[in-house]
């Protein structure tokens, strides 16, 4: 005795019965694009910014020695020989300095107790801008902080 199969085994799979069975994956990938597309449409779109500072067509105004202290406070303050600078400022100054035809000296003496995060800013800005001679002058005043 022969046994029926059901309607839905005949819908999804060939009309053959004695071949092997196929799963029709048209429907299957209907189903995943149109869910693709909803959860790209209901991604949020961003809302965070982030802001930076672009160096502006303005050489600084501090001046460039053979030797160049940069220092950074407590305040997070960055100073080109004693002068204020921004980031984008110390990166235009850096510039200049490793484009001469004999590369300034840098200076580098953070305060004992600045923030690491601004060292470690004003250390990119330095290498990013071509500064190949740096100096540490001072490194004993960490001394009692290890």
């Amino acid at each position: 005795m022969r046994t029926r199969r059901s309607m839905f085994h005949r819908s999804i799979f060939r009309a053959d019965p004695n071949g092997d069975p196929d799963i029709n994956t048209t429907p299957l990938i209907d189903v995943m694009l149109v869910m693709l597309v909803m959860f790209i449409i209901t991604i949020p779109p961003p809302t965070h910014s982030v802001d930076v500072t672009l160096p502006g067509g303005i050489p600084p105004t501090a001046e460039v020695r053979d030797e160049n202290r940069v220092t950074i406070d407590t305040s997070d303050v960055i100073r080109w020989n004693g002068e204020p600078v921004n980031l984008a400022e110390l990166g235009q100054l850096v510039k200049v300095a490793a484009d001469r035809p004999d590369t300034a000296t840098l200076m580098f003496e953070p305060e004992a107790r600045a923030r690491y995060l601004r060292v470690d800013e004003a250390i990119g800005a330095i290498r990013r801008n071509g500064g190949s001679k740096l100096a540490f002058p001072g490194i004993q005043q960490y001394a009692g902080l290890i």
